[in-house]
């Protein structure tokens, strides 16, 4: 049996990754799912006190459980989850990899700026509480502590230097406007992967929640198609 392990971001929850997870398992309904809130998260943030690692040892204890039951197990992680998804192939058997918006770098300056311009305009015009960028920027900014954003740069500089120790068969996607992790940051993870087989896709107008923007069907078929086997056509979405 195949089992699918899904890890998602910093401040987030698996709702990140959800539509990516319901799709995969309408296509695979025989297929293992896995889909943990990491330490300190969900849809109440409890973050104050969490350690790095703890993030770390709650994706490993899940990828370890799903391993004594499936014969093959995909990583796939968005955001901070691309990076704890990296660590855990680095360091065990993985047998696909998954990286969607993966955060080996972060802040994407040009698109925040834009992004920003455009909460200015829904401010004059009245409805900024109506803008969904807003609305999460604000809620991360109130309720995640200084704290636990140092643990998160971190958990960075920690998995980075493995990335080179990937042989895994991979698949990247990345948002072109994406404001929080830039274009920068799919093509490190790519030039650094050694694997041989490995595939960098750019999304054009997804933000960085890649699973939830308007061109997730045709990803979600890249990504099907790569957990499958089936070759990548020349040009991606």
């Amino acid at each position: 049996m195949i089992g699918c392990l899904f890890i998602h971001g910093f401040t987030g929850a698996p709702y990140e990754v959800e539509p990516l997870a319901d799709y995969l398992k309408s296509m695979h309904p025989g297929w293992a799912f896995r889909i943990p809130t990491l330490p300190g998260h969900g849809e109440t943030l409890s973050l104050r006190g969490i350690k790095f690692n703890e993030w770390i040892s709650c994706a490993e204890k899940e990828y370890l459980e799903l391993a004594e039951q499936c014969d093959q197990v995909y990583v796939i992680g968005f955001s901070m989850g691309g990076l704890i998804a990296g660590y855990l192939a680095a360091n065990y058997k993985v047998d696909k990899l998954v990286l969607l918006s993966a955060a080996a770098y972060y802040l994407n300056p040009r698109q925040m700026a834009a992004e920003l311009r455009e909460m200015a305009r829904d401010l004059i015009n009245g409805t900024l509480e109506e803008n969904e960028l807003f609305l999460r920027y604000k809620r991360k900014i109130t309720e995640t502590p200084l704290s636990a954003a140092l643990q998160f740069r971190k958990l960075v500089g920690f998995i980075r230097p493995q990335l080179s120790l990937i042989k895994t068969p991979t698949f990247i996607a990345q948002g072109e406007s994406d404001g929080l992790v830039p274009p920068k940051s799919a093509e490190f993870l790519y030039e650094s992967i050694s694997s041989e087989k490995k595939q960098l896709s750019y999304i054009k107008e997804s933000a960085h929640h890649i699973c939830h923007c308007r061109e997730r069907t045709a990803l979600f078929s890249q990504v099907d198609d790569f957990l499958e086997g089936i070759p990548a056509l020349p040009e991606s979405c």
